[in-house]
């Protein structure tokens, strides 16, 4: 036993292994104990404590090599015998040297071995025989290494090619996935530049706008001033300034004033300040050049309480021009307001 245990050992078992097939086979030799490691391999170790059940319908584990229990166990193999109706003497008992299966004619040196087989094959058929196995020869003993040696490789190479085909499936399933996340990560990034291609294109425009809109009031802010030096300059040299509407009869100066105005114009918004007769801060607001003078009106009700919306009265000091009631249903650009004019309410 010890011998076997040592040669075990030196093949590389696991000596918990090791054991635990000694046991198992009850150190019926080196096959029986690398055939139990061979099949057992990757089951849990049991634990050496636990007794295992003798399995119902075999003969009973009796290990007739065994000195000290030899005249027992044959006894209990006649009274075995005797009870199912064998007609055999304790004499013919005591001559059987071995258990052999009736089903495959195979012969085992004990009761161990044949319990063994009976778990492997499912033969359930067995007698005594007075076949004497020898004992294994170093050269049979080596034989039965090398074969075992082969085994265990042949079964390390398939294992080793099953773990190769998963490596190599989990990689293609890895590369697969990486690919598919750097595909979501570019699409995502396509779309973020188009975001923000689109937002600057926005911008551009915007800005665009806003410079074309300051320009404009720019330039419209200086034919205002332009066109308010020309009246003063008109009032200085004592020619009239009359209203196109209110009169017919206009000199040319004032035809030439009236034609550079800016009713004709065509200006989205007004811009407005209108000071009150009695002082005070002055009121500033945009409103668009198709706005009446009576939403004028109603703007400068809704700053002050001293103003009401039907009595207001408007003038403009240049060129000096009053507004009659009939005109305040009248447009701002229609009263030539726009694109900005003083008024004075009162």
């Amino acid at each position: 036993m010890a011998n076997d245990k040592e040669t075990l050992l030196s093949m590389g078992f696991d000596p918990a292994r090791v054991d635990w097939a000694l046991r198992a086979t009850s150190n019926r030799g080196l096959q029986p104990a690398m055939d139990h490691i061979l099949e057992n391999e990757g089951k849990p170790i049991p634990d050496p404590s636990a007794a295992a059940p003798t399995s119902a319908g075999q003969p009973m584990d009796v290990d007739i090599d065994d000195d000290d229990e030899d005249e027992d166990a044959l006894r209990r193999l006649v009274e075995t015998k005797a009870g199912a109706g064998a007609t055999s003497s304790a004499a013919e008992v005591a001559d059987a040297k071995s258990i052999k299966c009736t089903e495959c004619g195979k012969v085992f040196k004990n009761t161990a071995l044949a319990n063994y087989h009976a778990e492997k094959s499912g033969h359930d058929q067995f007698e005594e025989s007075t076949e004497e196995i020898k004992p294994l020869t170093e050269e049979e003993k080596q034989q039965k290494l090398n074969e075992l040696r082969d085994k265990i490789a042949a079964k390390r190479g398939v294992k080793a090619q099953q773990e190769a085909v998963e490596a190599r499936a989990n990689e293609a399933i890895r590369r697969k996935s990486g690919k598919d996340v750097n595909k979501l990560k570019d699409e995502m990034l396509a779309k973020e530049l188009v975001k923000e291609a689109e937002l600057k294109r926005r911008e551009k425009l915007e800005d665009a706008k806003a410079k074309a809109a300051v320009k404009a009031q720019i330039e419209a802010d200086k034919k205002a001033r332009a066109e308010k030096a020309a009246r003063e300059k008109a009032l200085r040299d004592g020619q009239p300034i009359v209203d196109a509407p209110a009169s017919g009869s206009t000199t040319p100066v004032a035809t030439a004033s009236s034609s550079s105005g800016t009713s004709g114009r065509d200006f989205k918004d007004t811009r407005l300040q209108i000071r009150m007769a009695t002082g005070g801060t002055p009121y500033t607001t945009t409103l668009p050049s198709d706005a009446t003078l009576r939403e004028v009106a109603e703007f400068v009700a809704a700053q002050t309480l001293s103003v009401d919306v039907e009595t207001v009265n408007f003038a403009q000091h240049f060129p000096r021009k009053t507004f009659s009631r009939d005109q305040f249903s009248k447009t701002l650009r229609e009263l030539g307001l726009t694109p900005s004019a003083v008024l004075i309410a009162s």
